[in-house]
């Protein structure tokens, strides 16, 4: 995490000054008028006072611009309480899959370096064992592969070599593109075949290829020990260990840190970055995302098997089981993704407009759900950008 080391003593001196930014506890940041939001933000206070997270950090993106941004609670709970920040950094879990992974994946399809329809056997030979010769990268990205849902992780294996092993010698729970099930091996399975082709660690391929173009500075995998005051930390380990800066997925852990299914670190002033080149890119406008806007587009529309009506772009959620973050207004082409640790976007193209939203549920124990809450605020904050209905 270079880019990370060039902001760290400056943003560190800035915390030891006892100043919590201009958003604390009880403040919000915002660039709206007075009360269009209050609503959204009246869910997150509620939320954190019923102790669904520990704090959260809200920003809304209309049109080109942050409309709104709101900050509330606490990112630690323990071993003392600290307040949460905008500049507060998350772990976002599973939003590594589409943000990162996919994306490198559909830069390698950009340059003819690999094929969507090509079988997995065709990058990593020895993956069809137990059925799996029919996998190609497209049930990967759109979670139809078959494979069930993660490793098992009842034994106490350790290592990237002992991972892939387990991934090759995988079993299919269901024939492959017959179902779709979410499965975290289809993202470490893509995260492999990006460092075989690209022949780079895949925390370097995104750091080089998608972190720098986006300008995403305060963003990366394993983050440096410096970095820990403005980290929320998640929950405590197996061994008791609250982990803060440490990737809160026991898979990805147990490989290290990095891999295509979780391990990215960033704070909101990134993931907006990444919110509005995604949509500049998708309108033609000009824009930083490092992919074209055709590409791009494969990504954001339906490509699940066909007959199927759980719809998954390559890497994004479109309208699954999944698709609370949604809410009830934002179109049915809008898209996006959760983490597990309380993380979530949701972009709408058709309304130029994204609710991200983020959280360390998890903390420090393991946590409640948010998910109504991702649905309230969505709901909430498309009324406020004035939507009246799906379109």
């Amino acid at each position: 995490m270079m880019m990370l080391r060039q902001q760290v003593s400056g943003r560190r001196s800035f915390l030891a000054g006892g100043m919590a930014l201009t958003c604390s506890m009880f403040t919000a940041c915002a660039r709206s008028s007075h009360d269009q939001f209050s609503a959204v933000d009246r869910l997150v206070r509620d939320a954190i006072r019923d102790g669904q997270a520990p704090g959260a950090v809200v920003a809304i993106g209309h049109d080109e611009q942050i409309v709104h941004r709101y900050v509330y609670g606490h990112q630690a709970l323990v071993p003392r309480k600290e307040h949460m920040t905008w500049e507060t950094h998350f772990d976002m879990a599973s939003l590594t899959k589409p943000t990162m992974t996919a994306l490198a994946v559909m830069q390698l399809v950009e340059k003819g370096q690999l094929h969507l329809d090509d079988p997995v056997t065709r990058y990593l030979p020895a993956f069809g064992t137990n059925g799996k010769s029919s996998i190609t990268l497209r049930l990967l990205l759109t979670h139809y592969s078959g494979l069930p849902p993660d490793l098992p992780l009842e034994d106490a294996w350790n290592g990237k070599v002992e991972a892939v092993r387990r991934v090759i010698t995988s079993p299919l729970a269901n024939p492959p593109a017959e179902k779709f099930v979410y499965s975290d091996i289809n993202f470490i399975t893509l995260g492999l075949i990006v460092e075989k082709i690209s022949g780079l660690p895949l925390n370097d391929y995104v750091s080089k290829n998608i972190l720098s173009p986006l300008g995403m500075a305060q963003s990366g995998y394993l983050p440096e020990a410096s970095l820990t005051p403005i980290i929320a930390p998640t929950q405590y380990d197996e061994n008791g260990t609250l982990l803060r800066g440490v990737v809160h997925d026991p898979t990805a852990r147990r490989m290290g840190g990095v891999a295509g299914h979780a391990g990215l670190f960033s704070d909101a002033h990134d993931m907006c970055l990444y919110a509005q080149a995604l949509l500049d890119r998708l309108a033609g406008r000009p824009s930083t995302f490092p992919l074209k806007r055709e590409t791009l587009a494969l990504m954001v529309t339906p490509q699940q098997p066909a007959g199927k009506t759980d719809l998954r772009g390559l890497g994004w959620d479109i309208s699954t089981h999944y698709s609370s973050p949604r809410g009830d207004l934002f179109s049915r082409h809008s898209f996006g993704h959760t983490g597990f640790t309380g993380t979530s976007l949701w972009i709408d193209p058709d309304s130029n407009s994204y609710v991200l939203i983020l959280t360390n549920r998890v903390h420090p124990s393991g946590g409640h759900s948010v998910v109504k809450l991702r649905h309230d605020i969505a709901t909430e904050a498309a009324r406020d950008l004035g939507l009246t209905s799906h379109t």
